[in-house]
């Protein structure tokens, strides 16, 4: 098995400060008549994995529609990969570039600015420097966290919710912050919790655990893990922390939480009380709250409440509007079988180029060849002694239009110098950097 394995990584290897900063439009290098616009204007909003994508693919694909990608920081930040800098074990450098650059590379425009909303009517979004036109709209919004399932509508504690025990699971300056405060902490218990499904890459928080609990235990931190889980207990992660980190991690499932005094730093989940010293509260999550806005979310196919951007089939058409895509982890279930694609960097990248395909096709007046993504998610399940799980996860199309999910999992310690390999090279893709 570990043969095939490697010739498919080695295939898909080969494909292919943030804050406050003034509005900037980067001068496509394409020339003039290529990006006029008379043939089409693609608006994408949101910088993600996603939006990099298929602003990049869109360039490639219909280089006479005029492609404008929008996002409120200055630069990309990866996810992925991002636990090991918090304990510094990743260069921060490799997890992020310029907007900018990376569009003038590649021949789009790029807005830094703050999106409020979308007229479906007269196909603007709005910003605050004033509505755009758009005859595509990709709308990439990522995730929010619903505060308001622990705190109802009480602003104090979610505004003190965000700022003292920030999760660090969205890009932007919460990463650093986070960091530094890692980088003050003496010892006591530090809670991380886990939302119930769907949620941004379902391991990151176990990862982050292992992670943290390692670190704790090579600088001599007297402190301890709390990691409270509103799922049913994951077998792997579970063994490793009864084998390795007994007394480092202290790993409760099937609880959920049902309210936080953050003045008393105390939690009240299913399983019980717990009090801590520190915390990443990581709450319920939802599609971005843009996804909300523009009116694409809804009831899913059982008539339940979602959060999450309902779409159509594998276009990734919203249901509510067919000149608005969505991608990345705001989308919605997709399958009776599965339900949601995994929220990760991966499948968001592979949704880009979907879109990007879609929106050429019929700015062509022809009809996409459908296409669904596929998932890599690597994951470090032990640090030391290292062990690296590999998650292979492939779709197709069942004769009945349905789509089939198919997992495969590999574990092994060479995965970590793979697990570089991936990642530099969807980072190169999105810039626009070699093959």
């Amino acid at each position: 098995m570990m043969p095939s394995r490697r010739q498919f990584l080695t295939a898909t290897a080969a494909l292919g400060a943030l804050g406050a900063m003034p509005l900037v439009r980067a001068a496509p290098l394409l020339p003039p008549a290529s990006v006029s616009g008379k043939a089409g204007r693609v608006l994408i909003v949101g910088g993600g994995w996603g939006g990099l994508a298929a602003a990049r693919h869109l360039r490639q694909e219909a280089p006479q529609l005029e492609v404008e990608l929008l996002e409120r920081l200055p630069a990309f930040w990866s996810c992925p990969r991002s636990n090991h800098w918090l304990v510094g074990e990743a260069d921060g450098a490799a997890l992020r570039f310029d907007y900018r650059q990376v569009a003038s590379r590649l021949g789009y425009t790029f807005l830094q600015a703050e999106v409020t909303g979308v007229d479906r009517d007269r196909r603007q979004v709005l910003t605050g420097q004033g509505p755009l036109e758009y005859d595509w709209l990709v709308l990439a919004p990522g995730i929010r966290h619903d505060y308001s399932a622990w705190f109802g509508d009480d602003r104090e504690a979610i505004a003190q919710a965000r700022s003292r025990y920030a999760p660090a699971y969205t890009a932007g300056p919460e990463f650093a912050e986070v960091q530094r405060r890692l980088a003050d902490f003496k010892g006591g218990d530090l809670l991380i919790t886990v939302p119930p499904y769907p949620y941004r890459c379902p391991p990151a928080p176990f990862e982050r655990a292992v992670l943290l609990a390692r670190w704790f235990q090579a600088r001599q931190i007297p402190g301890r893990i709390l990691l409270v889980d509103a799922n049913p207990p994951n077998p792997g992660y579970a063994k490793v922390f009864n084998e390795f980190f007994r007394g480092r991690i202290h790993y409760v499932a099937n609880s959920p939480v049902r309210r936080i005094d953050l003045e008393a730093r105390r939690l009240v989940a299913a399983a019980g009380e717990f009090t801590f010293d520190s915390a990443m509260l990581l709450p319920p999550q939802q599609a971005g709250e843009l996804a909300a806005l523009a009116g694409l979310t809804g009831p899913d196919d059982d008539g339940k409440a979602s959060g999450w951007a309902q779409v159509t089939g594998p276009s990734l058409q919203s249901r509510a509007d067919e000149r608005i895509f969505v991608i990345g982890d705001a989308v919605g279930a997709v399958s009776p079988l599965f339900g949601h694609y995994p929220k990760s960097g991966h499948v968001a990248n592979r949704m880009g180029r979907i879109v990007a395909k879609e929106i050429a096709a019929r700015a062509a007046g022809k009809t996409a060849e459908p296409a669904l993504p596929d998932n890599l998610c690597y994951v470090t399940v032990n640090p030391e002694p290292l062990d690296v799980l590999l998650m292979d996860t492939q779709y197709k199309f069942r004769s009945d239009g349905v789509i089939v999910q198919t997992l495969r999992q590999y574990r092994d310690p060479d995965l970590a110098a793979d697990e570089l390999a991936w990642h530099g090279a969807l980072m190169a893709e999105m810039q626009g950097l070699g093959a």
